[in-house]
Parts: structure tokens; C-alpha cells; sequence
């Protein structure tokens, strides 16, 4: 998984826009009266009083403990009718009224999707969209308030209003009225209500939305509007295709403005500011497309302007900075340039920075960005000659699991294909005795597996007796026993070479540890399993084949019956499984 961070996001329903809740006290008279069930008569469109009687039940239902009685004394359905009016006053005091009924009220929605009301504001809101005079915006502000009233935070509604071609006409209603703050609001608040949802953001990637957003993003001044456009872009910006329209609308050059004019602050605001620029910053990079075109071949001034982010004196930018390094580095044209050019240096400075009492999410990010560039073949000897595992193993203290989880995936990378540093690490006692201590934290599942497949690495890439000596003295032998029962194949595999090595090269050294791990009677369950895998199948005969070099572990093979289990794979329909059961099968028949 690409590295990536929080955007907390809030969100802000809103409510009505045009008056103070009606009285508490009047609203319980009129609920005690039994006036709310008269109104309902009254909400035809021949009454002159229509729009009067709308905006008393508006007022009325601003009390959260008068919504239920209004739906109650049938005013939904009425009120749902008046939408079907040329009035524009009615219009808008019945948009109030359903709007507010609906705020936060799960029997209010019920009633208006039953009577059919989203339907009818969506169509005038298609209709009224072009017009930008006071009243139609007014009209269209209510409108917008009542439908994200109707569906904030029901995920049905919300597809509801998406599958009606919602998105489309909110996105046109922002361009058109972006001088229109609060119907720009209006819209922001819907976006975010919706954006949350997948089938969303397939909509809005066939829209502008990106270019609007940006547009109306570089018009802010207060720290609240860009707030609210922070809140739609995030969820947006999870989308693939709209990052790459974001990146396109010109939003990383205003994330970057933000970071230079907010980095020395100490202000509240300005100090969010920077932490949600520069995580939306992050996350824009987490698109393959998005990424790449800002890497711009390790010549774009973006990137450049990230990597200055590590060395700064402020974690959120040097958390920013390591994360957007670990995105860049997702493929191996991007690593080679990035560890050619001095990263590395500057990624194990941060760390340095970090080693005492230091910021786990930075050691985090860092440790993931040195794993990611140490994936190309090519890298490994100059990290390693740059000193990144002495870097990394000053974190072998660290008892935070997301450090410990990309400690180990860092080495483990490093030593790939190593033989050098495979051998000099797993010859390292604190080492060994760490990873044997991780292979029984049981309560983080990444650790202990990330710890059995590093010493396991230890052993493949080193083949050194040395090695085997120092993992089978730390207790290291009975994990690489379990690892090879377990459910993911790459693991087990790794486990029985592992096992096989050692079995070869110092047998007599791992002997009774092999026996006290019951490594016989779990070869036998492998091969006897119809599910194992052919590469597990071969493996396990191998290791059989070294283990009868012992003559406690023969004994046991030969109690087993291991000669019917491996006769009855020559017929295997994997060649190599099939040869090696020959093998093995003249090999026992030798032996016992």
C-alpha cells in the first residue's frame, strides 16, 4: 500500500439560511393546540396564505422536537405538492419547511422520499440553474440546503440523488454563481455530503468539478471557505482520474503557496492550513498519473520544492516530505533517479533527527520512503554502501509497530540478493535475538511477519553457516518451523528454503531444534495436503531428502510413511513436483 495521511474532515449540514429558530415556547403551543394538523388543509395552492403558512411551519420545524410532529400531522405530502407551484415565494418557504423538517430527522426524510419530494427540487434545480437573479439563487440556496438536509449522511439518499444526475447540475450551479457566497456554500456542503460515496466520484470525474473547485480555491482569502473547499477536495481527491484533473486545475501550486506562507506560523489556523495542504499534497501523489507528471523526471520544480520539506524544521512538512518521497518512489525508473541524486542522505538526516524521543510518524514515512527506493536491484549496494542499514538499525529499540513493521521491511529489501550484508546482519546477536523476539508479537500480525520473513532473507541470501549458528543459539529455528505452515504460499516458501539450507549446511547444529519443532510431521502434512502448492510440494521433498542426513529426524521420517505420500506424486501433473517425488522416493527407499 502507498503511504499516505489523515485528512480529517467534518461535516457541516446545514440548516436554514434565512431566520432564527421560532420561539421554543410558541412552537409548544402550537404542537399542544393541534394547529399543525389545520395547516395541513391550508397548504393548497389556491390559499392566499399558502406562503405564510410554509414559512410558520419553516420557523416551527427549526425545533428539533417539532419535526416529528409535522410529519405526523401529514404536512409532508401537502408541502410536496406546493413544490409543483410557479410561486416563488411558496417555492421558498415550502424549500425551508421540507428542508428543515428534515434536518437530522430520520421519519422527515422517510416522509418526503415516500411523497416524492427529492425528485421535484432536483428537476428545479435543473431548471432554475441558468438564472442569476436575487430570487432564483435565493430559490436555488434553499433548494441545495433542503436536499442536503434530506440526505446528509444517509448513504440511500445520497445514491438516490446521484442516480437523479445530481452531481452534474451542482457542479454547473458553481461555476454559474461562484459570486454567490451563499449559494457557493451551499454547493461546497453537498459536495462533500456526496463525495464520500465511490459512485460519486465516477460522476464528478466526467464533470469540471476540479477546475471550479481550483477556480474558486484561489479567490479565498478566509480561512474557513478554504477550509470547506479542503473538505470537498479530499474525498475527491481519492479518485485516480481526479487527481490527475486536480494536479492539471493548477492545486499543487496553491497547496505550495499555502505551505510557504503558513510553514513559520504559530497561528491556529495557519497551522491546519499547512497540515491539510500538505497532506492533500501527499494524497494527489498516490495516483500513478498524478505522480508521475509532477516528478517530471526528477526535474520538476514541485518535486523539488518537497524535497526542501525534509530538511525543514517543521514534522508536518518533514512528514509530507518523507511520505511524497515514498509515493515518488513506486516505480523503479523514479528510485534509481531519486538515490542517484542524494535522497537517501537526506532521508537518513531526518532519521538521525528522530533516533531520541523522535516523531514516530516521521520514522515511519522515512523508513517507508529508504524500503520503497531500496526495491530496484541497483540500489541496494549504494544505500547499502551509503550506510542505510547501520541508519535503520538505530530503530531496533523503537516498541512502536509501525516503526518496527518498516524497520524490517527496509532491511529486508536491502539484503535481497546480498550476500554481503545478509551476512554481516545475520550475524548481528541484538538483531537476530530482536526478529526472534517479533516472531511471537502475536497481537501485531505485520510485525511477526515482516520478522519471520527477514530471518528467514538472513539465511537465503547469506548461505553462511555463521548466519544459521547465530539464528539457531537465538531461538530462531521453531519460528522458521511455523512460517512454513502458513496461509500465505510466498511465506511457506520462503520458510522450507530457509529450512533447506540449513538442513544442508549445519544440520547437526539445528538437529534437536528441528525435532522439538515437529518439522517432520508438518512436511508430511504439506505433502499430504491436495491444496499445498507444486513450489511447496517440491520444497518439502527436498528438505526431506537433507533432514534424513540426521539420524534422529530419519527415524522419524521413516515412521511416517513418507515412501506412500511421495509415490503417489509421480503422477503429479507439475513436472518438476513429479521428477523430485522420483527422486525422493529412491532416496527413502535407500535409507530405510
Amino acid at each position: 500500500m502507498s503511504p499516505t495521511c489523515d485528512l480529517g474532515r467534518r461535516r457541516r449540514p446545514p440548516m436554514d439560511v434565512y431566520s432564527d429558530p421560532a420561539d421554543m415556547e410558541t412552537s409548544e403551543k402550537i404542537q399542544k393546540s393541534g394547529v399543525l394538523q389545520v395547516f395541513a388543509s391550508l397548504l393548497t395552492p389556491q390559499s392566499s396564505c399558502t406562503a405564510k403558512v410554509a414559512n410558520i411551519i419553516a420557523e416551527v420545524a427549526r425545533n428539533e422536537f417539532m419535526r416529528n410532529p409535522c410529519v405526523d400531522a401529514g404536512l409532508i405530502p401537502p408541502l410536496v405538492q406546493l413544490l409543483n407551484c410557479k410561486d416563488q415565494e411558496v417555492l421558498l418557504q415550502t424549500g425551508r419547511a421540507l428542508g428543515n423538517i428534515c434536518y437530522d430527522s430520520h421519519e422527515g426524510r422517510n416522509a418526503v422520499d415516500h411523497a416524492g419530494g427529492a425528485h421535484i427540487v432536483v428537476d428545479h434545480l435543473r431548471s432554475l440553474c441558468s438564472k442569476t437573479d436575487p430570487a432564483s439563487e435565493k430559490l436555488l440556496t434553499v433548494f441545495c440546503g433542503m436536499l442536503m438536509n434530506y440526505s446528509n449522511e444517509n448513504d440511500t439518499l445520497q445514491s438516490q440523488l446521484i442516480n437523479m444526475g445530481v452531481i452534474p447540475t451542482l457542479v454547473k450551479l458553481l461555476g454559474i454563481h461562484c459570486q454567490n457566497a451563499a449559494l457557493t456554500e451551499m454547493c461546497l456542503v453537498a459536495f462533500g455530503n456526496l463525495a464520500e460515496l465511490e459512485s460519486s466520484k465516477e460522476q464528478f470525474a466526467y464533470t469540471n468539478i476540479a477546475e471550479e473547485l481550483v477556480k474558486l480555491f484561489k479567490k479565498q482569502i478566509e480561512h474557513d471557505k478554504k477550509e470547506m473547499i479542503f473538505e470537498v477536495l479530499a474525498p475527491l481527491a481519492e479518485n485516480d482520474v481526479i487527481k490527475l484533473q486536480l494536479v492539471e486545475a493548477g492545486l499543487v501550486e496553491c497547496l505550495l503557496e499555502i505551505v510557504q506562507k503558513t510553514v513559520d506560523s504559530d497561528k491556529e489556523d495557519d497551522i491546519a492550513e499547512l497540515k491539510t495542504a500538505s497532506d492533500l499534497m501527499v494524497l494527489l501523489l498516490l495516483g500513478d498519473e498524478s505522480m508521475q507528471k509532477l516528478f517530471e523526471g526528477g526535474k520538476g520544480s514541485v518535486f523539488q520544492r518537497v524535497l526542501s520539506w525534509i530538511p525543514s524544521n517543521s514534522h508536518q512538512l518533514q512528514l509530507a516530505g518523507a511520505l511524497a518521497i515514498a509515493n515518488f518512489a513506486r516505480n523503479d525508473g523514479n528510485c534509481i533517479h531519486m538515490v542517484d541524486n542524494g535522497i537517501v542522505q537526506k532521508l537518513m538526516d531526518l532519521l538521525d533527527r528522530h533516533v531520541e524521543d523522535g516523531n514516530v510518524t516521521v520514522q515511519h514515512a522515512a523508513l517507508s520512503a529508504l524500503r520503497n527506493l531500496a526495491i530496484p536491484v541497483v540500489n541496494k549496494a549504494k544505500m547499502l554502501s551509503a550506510g542505510v542499514a547501520e541508519a535503520v538499525l538505530k530503530f531496533l529499540r523503537s516498541e512502536m509497530p509501525p516503526v518496527q513493521f518498516k524497520l524490517l521491511g527496509t532491511l529486508r529489501m536491502l539484503i535481497d540478493a546480498q550476500a554481503e550484508a545478509a551476512e554481516q546482519l545475520g550475524k548481528n546477536v541484538k538483531l537476530v535475538e530482536r526478529l526472534v523476539e517479533w516472531c511471537e508479537a502475536k497481537d501485531h500480525a505485520g510485525v511477526m511477519g515482516e520478522s519471520n520473513r527477514l530471518l528467514s532473507a538472513l539465511i537465503r541470501h547469506s548461505k553462511s553457516k555463521d548466519v544459521i549458528r547465530t539464528i539457531v543459539q537465538s531461538g530462531g529455528i521453531k519460528h522458521l518451523v511455523t512460517m512454513a505452515t502458513s496461509e500465505h504460499v510466498i511465506m511457506q516458501n520462503e520458510a522450507l528454503v530457509a529450512l533447506a539450507l540449513i538442513a544442508a549446511l549445519e544440520l547437526v547444529t539445528a538437529e534437536k531444534d528441528l525435532e522439538n519443532a515437529q518439522l517432520v510431521q508438518i512436511l508430511h502434512r504439506l505433502l499430504s495436503d491436495d491444496r499445498s502448492a507444486p513450489e511447496i510440494k517440491y520444497n518439502s521433498m527436498v528438505l526431506i531428502c537433507a533432514l534424513i542426513g540426521s539420524e534422529p529426524l530419519q527415524k522419524e521420517v521413516q515412521s511416517m510413511a513418507f515412501l506412500e505420500v511421495v509415490s503417489k506424486l509421480r503422477s503429479h501433473e507439475n513436472k518438476t513436483v513429479a521428477q523430485q517425488a522420483s527422486l525422493t522416493e529412491q532416496r527413502l527407499a535407500v535409507e530405510s
